[in-house]
């Protein structure tokens, strides 16, 4: 047990051993499930398509290709991405780092673990081979791996690969580096090694002589509240025995960055000419205060937050009027409409407000991630076989902002060493060596790249995976098309409406937000029509959706860290929802899907968490602060921590709220958020509290799961307690080691209770006495972020992140609570 956890930083990371018994309890509760009769089907969407992290092309006929995405699975296309074919959904873990497939043989080698070490990466298990082509799948081990960078299959060995492992995200761990087999993956020999926070992110390998390798070694850590991205320990290395030795390339003297500032690093070998290589690395240095200068000169016309960053009261009063007004009229900045820059200039010169007051108001640890004026994106290019680097561009690359982490790939043309693509927020082309470079992402090409292929028999065609799908060039990305047939939508939260049909509305990783009718069956039917089934209503990363169910035309919804707002859907008119405050006083911390609320007691009733509650009367116009911080109040770092992570409001008494946050307090109000009670104490530390949810049968029942992700802490917590949270005891405790994200009760009967988690959905007829899977219709493991039931209709939602939305009837799971037969056969089950 957990009991005696303090806090974040001292929650355990799941064994490797013990993450492989929860694979095995998994296909147990799958066995006895009496459940599983029912099957859930698809609704889509597929038009946004999800983040794609590899693929690997057939280069004799680039019409067959396979794409792996981030949470949803490899698939198989052979007609150029008019259709895919899932080939990945029998095994036991869906997320994937890296695909290699060895065409001449047709074997497909899959690295689980994606390693864009973002808060929805999730960790693998290590590394599976398919020698027909996706039908069965051999478990090849690494399972301490949790994120593969690469696989390198040898140019002429079939049985001799090379593996880049990162390594855990959220906690240390010895099992990274380069790892290599020459048995077809039955052993393996870690032959690279740093040190426990330092892992290989990239491999590549001389087409023409596989003992010379180079591998890319990245030091970064990640906690609940700080990202650590560059360090010391980063850089190349180079193998010129198979990879059984390597020494490092990038030493100081090299031409290659050095030192604490060095980040992700991505890098090809040029197949015609192996002496060539190329590297990318995200260059964490401090620019100089020469180079920000200069940044500044280029931009005169308009201030930035570092403007105003350490001003002095003279130095305040001599702000530009014009361009301060701009600033504080921005929207996107919130500064209250009541100040001006005369008026902030008064208060400044009188004492009232500090100098800071902008900077103070506006920087926080989401805002540390842009504000940091860091130099970037940074190609090299060596010549000699990696002894000695030259930067091959003189001014800045505009492709990372501070977020390299999350990219940091390079491809080079296999017939033209000067053609090489950057993959970023957009997607760069040089066609003179990486002096210059051009943004090729045209306006229906989705940002945030991650992969591109370049025929080698005609460069000109390309293929690009990006966090919104697959496109397709013929002509250096002049014109594109999209190739987004699978459902891959990686959903946060869903909700629905009251019409007949409802529709499902919910929030995707960097895809906004949609919704469209619970009745779809997706086809292509859309195209002759103009429409497709389903409407974006916001873009960014989509959030948290309410719908009042008065007029199912008003929606709540927006992106990440609270952006939010009220809109009509059928006038398009939409205005801010979002607690404001004063210059001056102290910040709100915001989640990343931070929670709202409707009240379905008075739908003009709007609750919304910050680390304080607050309150709205009057349908989001005006909110109140209802709290003090109801977080710990924990140290913060660059990422931001101490928010509230969920609320839920009793459906049987009105202003009955708990809350739950990201550091593990939950909360209670009996009155409505005017006091506020902690009635967490008997419950494990330190864990993320993922949902709160009160009963619906019992007003002083409360359910509570709670989710160790960010500590690399697997474990599943289930918790309810039928006296307003006094006390606790815990449910469903067969559960596979597995992060909780989310459970509801049934609408009919109180014993039915549905979990979903990071491996798939489970259900519980006896009150969580015990627990079976429910996966049919579902790939075998899959990521349940979000549940929804509709009561009308008796459906349960399912929001995936990864296979887009699913639905399925409740009643045959209804029926079991009350049928004799099915309740003798579970206890004969339970007995075995």
């Amino acid at each position: 047990m957990l009991m005696a956890v303090l806090g974040y930083s001292q929650v355990k990371p799941t064994s490797a051993a013990d993450r492989m018994k929860s694979v095995e309890q998994r296909k147990l509760l799958e066995q006895r499930s009496l459940v599983n009769n029912s099957s859930f089907r698809n609704i889509g969407p597929s038009v946004m398509s999800g983040r794609v992290v590899d693929m690997d092309v057939n280069p004799d006929d680039p019409t067959e290709f396979y794409v792996a995405y981030a949470s949803g699975g490899v698939w198989h296309t052979i007609n150029n991405g008019q259709s895919f074919k899932p080939v990945f959904d029998s095994t036991d873990i869906l997320i994937v780092g890296d695909i290699a497939v060895n065409w001449k043989t047709r074997t497909i080698w899959v690295g689980t673990g994606e390693v864009n070490s973002s808060r929805s990466s999730y960790a693998g298990l290590g590394v599976y081979k398919s020698s027909d082509n996706g039908k069965s799948w051999e478990y090849l081990g690494l399972p301490d791996s949790h994120h593969i960078g690469k696989i390198q299959l040898h140019p002429t060995d079939p049985n001799t690969a090379w593996v880049a492992v990162l390594g855990h995200l959220y906690s240390a761990n010895k099992e990274r580096g380069v790892y290599k087999t020459t048995d077809g993956g039955k052993s393996w020999k870690q032959t690279l090694s740093i040190d426990e926070h330092t892992g290989a992110i990239d491999i590549d390998v001389n087409p023409n002589n596989g003992n010379e390798l180079y591998a890319a070694m990245w030091y970064r850590t990640r906690s609940a509240s700080n990202f650590e991205e560059a360090g010391k320990t980063s850089g190349i290395y180079k193998s010129t025995d198979g990879g059984d030795h390597w020494q490092l390339v990038s030493k100081p003297g090299s031409g290659f960055p050095s030192g604490d500032g060095v980040g992700r690093i991505g890098l090809a070998v040029y197949p015609a000419n192996p002496q060539i290589v190329y590297a990318i690395v995200d260059n964490n240095f401090q620019q100089t205060d020469t180079a920000l200068r200069r940044t500044a000169a280029a931009d005169t016309s308009r201030y930035v937050l570092r403007d105003f960053k350490d001003l002095t009261v003279e130095r305040f009063a001599a702000l530009d009027d014009r361009k301060l007004t701009a600033f504080i009229r921005s929207p996107r900045n919130g500064i209250p409409a009541k100040y001006t820059a005369a008026s902030l200039k008064e208060a400044v010169a009188k004492g009232t407000l500090s100098p800071n007051c902008i900077w103070d108001y506006l920087y926080d640890a989401n805002t540390a991630l842009f504000e940091t004026p860091i130099y970037g994106a940074e190609v090299y290019r060596s010549e000699d076989g990696g002894l000695s680097w030259k930067k091959t561009h003189d001014k800045t690359i505009n492709l990372y902002s501070t977020y390299g982490y999350y990219f940091g790939k390079i491809f080079v043309s296999p017939v033209n060493d000067k053609k090489i693509v950057i993959t970023g927020v957009g997607l760069l082309l040089s066609t003179d060596g990486g002096k210059t470079f051009a943004d090729i992402s045209k306006e229906h090409v989705h940002s945030d790249h991650h992969y591109v292929w370049i025929n080698p028999k005609r460069d000109s065609h390309m293929i690009n995976g990006n966090d919104g799908g697959t496109n397709i060039t013929y002509d250096n990305g002049e014109h594109w098309f999209k190739a987004n047939t699978p459902p891959v939508g990686q959903y946060y939260a869903v909700a629905f409406d009251m019409l007949k049909p409802y529709n499902v509305y919910g929030g995707l990783q960097d895809n906004g937000t949609w919704y469209g009718a619970s009745t779809t069956k997706e086809n292509y039917d859309w195209f002759d029509s103009g429409h497709n089934p389903y409407t974006s209503i916001n873009g960014g990363d989509g959030m948290q959706v309410q719908v009042d169910w008065r007029d199912n035309k008003t929606v709540y919804s927006g992106s990440q860290f609270g952006a939010y707002n009220r809109q009509n859907l059928v006038t398009r008119e939409r205005r801010s929802v979002r607690p404001s405050r004063d210059l001056g006083e102290t910040a709100l911390r915001f989640n990343w899907q931070t929670p709202i609320l409707l009240s379905r007691h008075n739908q003009d009733v709007f609750y919304y968490g910050s680390n304080k509650f607050h309150r709205s009367m009057n349908r989001g116009d005006s909110l109140v602060t209802m709290s003090p911080d109801l977080t710990t109040n924990p140290k913060q770092g660059d990422v931001p921590f101490g928010t509230i992570a969920t609320m839920s409001e009793s459906p049987i008494r009105f202003g009955l709220i708990y809350v739950g946050t990201d550091d593990g307090n939950i909360q209670v109000s009996m009155d409505g958020g005017y006091s506020w009670s902690l009635i967490n104490q008997k419950l494990p530390k330190g864990l993320y509290v993922s949902r709160v949810v009160a009963s619906a049968f019992q007003e002083s029942r409360v359910y509570v799961t709670l989710n160790g992700y960010r500590n690399d802490h697997f474990n599943a917590y289930v918790y309810v307690s039928d006296d307003y949270g006094r006390t606790w005891r815990q449910i469903m405790k067969d559960l596979p080691a597995e992060p909780v994200n989310v459970i509801r009760e049934d609408v009919v009967h109180a014993d039915i209770l549905y979990v979903g988690t990071d491996g798939g959905l489970y259900v519980s007829i006896d009150g969580g006495v015990s627990s079976m899977s429910w996966n049919k219709g579902l790939p075998r493991s899959v990521p349940v972020h979000d549940i929804a039931i509709h009561p009308r209709e008796n459906e349960l939602i399912l929001g995936t992140h990864g296979r887009s939305l699913y639905i399925s009837k409740v009643d045959d799971v209804q029926k079991l609570v009350s049928n004799a037969e099915y309740r003798a056969k579970r206890e004969a089950e339970l007995k075995k």
